[in-house]
């Protein structure tokens, strides 16, 4: 588990932010125009998205101290979201795993305030001027999200996957198939995802078995 959203203001000369190449973290993909919305704070605006190997990076375009990142490891789930009814705008939402104790105890220095809450945040919106870029802000999501399992991956977890009605609904009538092209899908978590489709194909292919054998058993019938 990684160490939950953080500030960052390491910036090179030119703005852009400083990464671990040394440990072999490399730029996959900049959003310019994206807006950041922590929990149910309003948004925080304009700012630039870094997607890295290792984290996600916004970085503020007005105040060179602001800004904020998260480990790959942190993000639990990642979701392309278009309903109005769930935030009012298309957004890329995440849900952060955090390590900070819930003792619920409040701060009265403001400083501190800032810290004990940022270590408690839990969602993420990233808001981009274009919405039309969602879907390859998701697809880099995915590639990066596989770059940085969790180290109990290798011993099989489960991992849960999400995805919305219409789409379950459209590919059941499709004898059972369902698609994971991540521009469809809702969202993933953050895991292997080749073991849950071969669960899902596994399934199909028995329930096909099965109807086979009651085809046999009725002709057997129909002959005696």
């Amino acid at each position: 588990m990684g160490l939950g959203l953080r500030n960052f203001t390491e910036r090179s000369n030119g703005g852009e932010p400083v990464l671990d190449t040394e440990n072999g973290e490399e730029l996959m993909h900049v959003q310019r125009g994206v807006d950041l919305v922590l929990s149910n704070l309003p948004p925080t605006s304009p700012g630039t998205l870094y997607i890295t190997t290792k984290q996600v990076i916004w970085l503020s375009d007005v105040d060179n101290t602001k800004g904020y990142a998260v480990d790959f490891l942190s993000i639990s789930l990642h979701a392309v979201s278009r309903d109005p009814d769930a935030y009012p705008r298309p957004c890329l939402y995440a849900q952060i795993d955090t390590n900070a104790e819930e003792d619920g105890s409040e701060n009265s220095d403001s400083e501190s305030s800032d810290i004990h809450d940022l270590s408690r945040t839990t969602e993420m919106r990233l808001i981009p001027s274009d919405p039309s870029q969602l879907d390859t802000l998701f697809q880099v999501f995915c590639e990066c999200a596989e770059l940085n399992p969790e180290p109990n991956d290798e011993e099989g977890e489960e991992h849960d996957w999400v995805f919305s009605a219409d789409q379950m609904e459209g590919e059941e009538e499709e004898e059972g198939y369902i698609s994971h092209n991540p521009t469809n899908s809702l969202g993933q978590s953050n895991g292997h995802h080749d073991l849950a489709r071969t669960v899902l194909e596994l399934q199909i292919n028995d329930q096909r078995f099965e109807d086979a054998e009651e085809m046999e058993h009725d002709e057997d019938g129909t002959h005696n």
